[in-house]
């Protein structure tokens, strides 16, 4: 079982920046794939960003230039840098780690961009 822990979320203005951090209990040289997905209100969950053990990455085109995901193995954690944020990227941020060819989320973190 991964625990996922995350921090970093709040309110924020149009512009501003924020940094995610997701903290997995497992040995981050074990976990396959660490990312972070979003949902904001009335809408489905989506995949935000994303980055394997083989050191591949992801980041979505709604989001390409202004958000960056890093990953420390050796401090089990994922991160996510947030620029030039928008009123749209408003939402609930998920961490979800694949660890054994079995999915984990964490508890999520509120983003709030005001206008």
């Amino acid at each position: 079982q991964v625990q996922l822990v995350e921090s970093g979320g709040g309110l924020v203005q149009a512009g501003g920046s924020l940094r995610l951090s997701c903290a997995a209990s497992e040995s981050g040289f074990s976990i396959d794939a660490m990312g972070w997905y979003r949902q904001a209100p009335g809408k489905q969950r989506e995949l935000v960003a994303l980055t394997t053990s083989a050191g591949t990455s992801y980041i979505a085109d709604s989001v390409k230039g202004r958000f960056t995901i890093s990953r420390d193995n050796a401090k089990n954690t994922v991160y996510l840098q947030m620029n030039a944020l928008k009123p749209e990227d408003t939402a609930v941020y998920y961490c979800n780690a694949v660890c054994r060819a079995r999915g984990y989320w964490g508890q999520g973190t509120q983003v709030t961009v005001s206008s």
